[in-house]
Formats: C-alpha cells, structure tokens, sequence
C-alpha cells in the first residue's frame, strides 16, 4: 500500500531545536506492547528509544522500535464505554507525546473516554545531532528525508516504507483493542480514532484498511494528508479540523469533506482563520477545536453511557453497567456539517 502522502511540512516541524531535559509525564494506567516480539519489519532496529523536552518546552518521543499503547482510563463515575486510539503526530520522525498524546488522552477522559495514546514506529533520529539553539526551526536534516509516499530515503532503515509501518502499528492497536475491549469497560463497536499531523495521516490509512482494523469513527486535526480518498458506502463518520493560515491541511481536508459528503457519509469540518499547523497560533477558534470535538462526538451519540461488564479485572479501574448502544439514528444526524470560524468567533459557544 503505497499512498501519496504529503510529508515535507510536518517533517520540518519535528526536528526543532532539542535539549535533552529529564521529562516527568504522567505515567499510563498500563502500557501494551502491540507486538510478542520485535515488530515485523523491524526486527533489525538496535537503537534506543528516548523522551525528552525541546528548548521550546515540547515533550518529544523519538526512535520507537517497540510500539506501545499506554492506556488513560476515565473517571469510573464518567465513563461512557467509548474508547479512542490517540496518534500524536511529529513528522514519522518524532512523537508530540504530551501536546498531541496525554494533553489530548487527559480531555477525552473529562468526556468519559478511555484514551489510548498510540506510540508508533519512528524514522531514526541520530542522538549525536548537535542540538540546534532556539529560533526558527531548522532545515530538514538530509537523514531525515522520506519520498512522498512514505519511503525512507537514507540511513539505516533505507528503502522501508515508514508510512506502511505506522499503518501497521495502528492496526495491530485496533485489533488487539476490539479484542480485549471488555476488559477495560468498553463497547468494541464504540473504538474511534484521533490523530493530529503525521497521526492524522495513520488515522485516515486505517480508514482505508480493512473493515477488522477499521475505527468505528474517526478524527483528522490538521492531518488529512493529499485529501484524495474515497471513502467505502460504510465509511466511519469523520471529523476534521484545520487553520486557513496552514497551507498543508486545508485542501486536503476540503478534499475529504466533499468525497465523504458526496458518499452520504457523516462529515463534519471546520477551517478556523487563524492557528497554523499545530494549532501554535493561539488567539482564534482553533484553540477550541477539543470543544467542537466534544460536541461531535455527543451529537453523535458517543458520549452516551453504554455499560459493558468487565471480563478481567484492572487492577486501576472497575465498572459495571448494563450493556445498550446508541441509536442507530444518532449517528445520522446532520450527515455533513462544515463550519468557518473567524478569530472573532473563538469560544463562542
């Protein structure tokens, strides 16, 4: 599977300038390593994996060789049995692991979410770089070079398909979460999928996949990639959201509201005026786009709560609650909705 995937920008904003600080995030409830093993196609990856905070204040994972999923349960009096797989974006060759991983696991838990920040495999970032000082970012490190549709051009992992990989980590983490879904309190047909950037471009491939691996719904935060994919009849509902001062993510995302909104399917998009990939700058609507987010997902019937009996007990979290599902016309509702937001409109709702 080789899809055109624009890579240019968002590499460019994961090799800013570093100084290897000692990070302290919150750890996970459990970690799960997706794989018995080494992962396939990385079997001959010896590096080390390694977590640290930019000179500009960003907590960034590079060099992922074992992928994980680290698991943030909900308060046990919120949760509402939905589940959703979080892929922080960073280039391929970085994880924005706390801004686009816990920050975001943290919000969906004050919905009632289990979150699940997916840690998938890496472009290898030599550690004896110099670090850059602070300023504006730096050019694309020729070692960090990736073809359009994903290929690594140089380097140790030469002629692998980074895109493909990642792909291959987001599925597994799908699989492997429908299958024990019960044990944490969750509907195996209520399992979306949140990625921002580089994670949105994972995201929107696992659309594309099979129907097992395939999330039940889905987000896109400034990471539609070319925005050509057509969506299958049953294509889960989507939710994208983009600045019109970023140039990658606008007409990729116009791209995939009009063929979702041409198939029938439940779409709903929204360009704030200000933001920039990211979202960095801050002032506009999209420093609410979690809010819109929020309020999708409860039109939608997602944050309804569905009880599903544990079958193993965690050792962190219990629940217990009957079973029920949303109705099937909530997921219906509003087929396509596409919102402009001006700076004017922030938090206006």
């Amino acid at each position: 599977m080789r899809t055109p995937i624009c890579f240019a920008i968002v590499l460019g904003l994961a090799v800013a300038s570093w100084a290897q600080t000692p990070l302290h995030l919150t750890p996970p409830d459990r970690e799960i390593q997706l794989y018995a093993g080494a992962a396939p196609g990385s079997e001959k990856w010896n590096w080390v994996e390694r977590t640290f905070t930019t000179r500009r204040g960003s907590d960034v994972t590079q060099n992922v060789v074992h992928p994980v999923m680290q698991y943030y349960a909900p308060d046990r009096t919120k949760a509402c049995g939905t589940a959703m797989i979080v892929a922080p974006g960073g280039g391929f060759t970085a994880l924005m692991i706390r801004y686009e991983g816990l920050g975001i696991a943290r919000r969906l838990n004050a919905m009632g979410v289990a979150a699940f920040i997916l840690k998938y495999r890496l472009v290898y970032v030599d550690p004896s770089i110099p670090l850059p000082p602070p300023g504006p970012l730096p050019p694309q490190p020729p070692q960090h070079r990736i073809s359009d549709t994903g290929e690594i051009l140089e380097g140790p992992q030469q002629g692998q398909n980074i895109g493909n990989l990642s792909t291959a980590d987001g599925q597994q983490a799908m699989r492997w979460l429908r299958a024990h879904a019960r044990d944490f309190g969750i509907d195996p047909h209520r399992i979306g999928m949140i990625g921002f950037s580089a994670g949105g471009v994972v995201t929107m491939a696992m659309i594309k996949g099979p129907a097992e691996t395939r999330p039940d719904f889905a987000a896109a935060i400034y990471g539609p990639g070319d925005g050509k994919q057509e969506p299958a009849p049953d294509a889960p509902p989507l939710f994208l959201a983009a600045a019109t001062d970023d140039d990658w993510s606008v007409d990729g995302s116009l791209r995939l509201y009009s063929a979702w909104r041409k198939a029938k399917r439940p779409v709903e998009l929204h360009l704030f005026q200000m933001g920039a990939h990211g979202f960095l700058n801050k002032g506009g609507g999209s420093d609410h786009f979690m809010e819109r987010l929020e309020d999708w997902l409860r039109g939608n019937g997602w944050l309804g709560k569905v009880g599903v009996t544990p079958t193993a007990t965690l050792s962190q979290r219990r629940y217990g609650r009957t079973v029920s599902k949303p109705s099937p016309s909530s997921t219906k509702r509003g087929m396509a909705k596409l919102c402009f937001v001006g700076a004017d409109a922030a938090g206006s709702r």
